[in-house]
């Protein structure tokens, strides 16, 4: 027992390493130091802040969407990752970059840590409004905000740790650079579309519980369609 507890408090000291020291940090991601314990710790960490937003928001609905979300959440980030992650190895492979497969798993998991704890920090502002509001569409875009804000600062963060982390020298540097930008648009997208495949996250309180919805629509045409409700523009 006490064992995992200290595991656990290793796991939040590289976390906290992360966020206080991020210079530091990422300078032993470019050597390649101890990338197999910060991934796992990364890993484990940002699960768990995403796992407890995504029970907060299901538990909107109910205790069972409160567990499908606690787990979907993670989930959405880490098979974004999976899917994109390879585009931005090989790509950067064959403009010349050095860095082992390690090193860039490592580098996004850092932007996915940093969102993670952002998003657990804005999690007592969206249990406030749960609470003191019933209007379903209200809180669906607070959270496509919410989720907006800290996804932007997570791929802010990205774009700035991956030029520490991935060199710029030599040949192919600039095309490299653009690599990483158009990547970022890539991963945004995937992440928002793989969103709206996992939905619902909230569930709609005046329908059955769902594990998936069905495939339609997508998730920019959503967003219109919640705003036109929100302000009283229903022939959208």
């Amino acid at each position: 027992m006490a064992e995992k507890e200290s595991q656990g408090i290793k796991y939040f000291a590289v976390l906290t390493g992360l966020l206080r020291e991020r210079q530091g940090f990422l300078e032993e991601i470019r050597q390649g130091h101890r990338l197999t314990i910060k991934i796992t710790s990364l890993l484990v960490c940002s699960s768990l802040f995403l796992a407890i937003y995504g029970g907060i928001i299901g538990a909107y609905h109910s205790w069972m969407q409160a567990l499908a979300s606690a787990v979907k959440l993670p989930a959405l980030y880490l098979i974004t990752l999976i899917i994109c992650l390879p585009t931005l190895f090989f790509a950067n492979i064959i403009f010349g970059s050095k860095r082992s497969f390690g090193q860039y798993f490592a580098l996004v998991m850092t932007a996915i840590a940093i969102t993670s704890v952002l998003l657990f920090s804005f999690a007592p502002i969206t249990l406030f409004f749960m609470i003191s509001t019933s209007n379903y569409q209200f809180l669906i875009l607070l959270n496509v905000i919410l989720f907006a804000i800290t996804g932007l600062i997570g791929i802010l963060f990205l774009y700035k740790a991956a030029k520490i982390v991935i060199e710029q020298e030599g040949e192919g540097s600039n095309t490299r650079s653009k690599i990483i930008q158009y990547w970022l648009f890539l991963y945004a997208f995937v992440g928002s579309q793989l969103g709206w495949t996992l939905r619902p996250f909230f569930g709609n309180p005046g329908s059955p519980f769902q594990l998936f919805r069905e495939k339609e629509g997508n998730f920019y045409l959503s967003i219109i369609k919640a705003l036109a409700y929100l302000f009283g523009i229903h022939n959208l």
